[in-house]
């Protein structure tokens, strides 16, 4: 027995099966690389910083929110801040990319699903439409002069003239 190890040591590193050592190697290689290759990616997506900020009016008391109440103010739900400051809410229009991933990435909702709720306050009487603005400079201005304003918009078009929200 020990001869056949000393001439043949490939036949001899055999598992119980009959499956040998370096073929179990070759059939886990790619689904450990795979394994790899995701977590590197998910680590990486989790580090980024986000594309669209959460912007409101500079005297608010606020500097951080809730999703869900992010949700509820965008949804037209919450109408009042903590302080029962009125809540006046701005958005691009709905074909922008910004509006797409501003409901996308921080609302984590679609944005026909953001309209449908929006629809759906306004034709139930309970609620109105959100200000609809066509630009960014627009959304920088209503949102530096109006008390309680909120809105968003991309992280390379931050002024001081606003307070970023952060979202917890």
């Amino acid at each position: 027995m020990f001869e056949s190890i000393r001439l043949y040591p490939v036949s001899a590193m055999k598992n119980l099966s009959g499956i040998s050592i370096f073929a179990l190697f070759w059939r886990a290689c790619p689904l450990y690389m795979l394994a790899v290759f995701l977590f590197t990616a998910n680590s990486y997506a989790d580090t980024q910083e986000p594309a669209v900020v959460v912007i409101t009016f500079p005297a608010t008391s606020e500097n951080v929110i809730s999703r869900s109440s992010l949700r509820a103010i965008f949804g037209m739900r919450l109408g009042k801040w903590p302080v029962d400051t009125p809540v006046k809410v701005f958005v691009m229009k709905d074909d922008t990319p910004e509006h797409s991933d501003f409901s996308k990435n921080i609302l984590q909702v679609f944005p026909h699903q953001l309209r449908l709720a929006w629809d759906r306050q306004v034709f139930s009487g309970q609620g109105q439409y959100p200000e609809q603005v066509a630009s960014v400079q627009e959304m920088l201005s209503k949102i530096a002069s109006t008390p309680g304003a909120i809105g968003y918009i991309k992280t390379n078009e931050i002024t001081k003239n606003v307070r970023i929200l952060q979202i917890r």
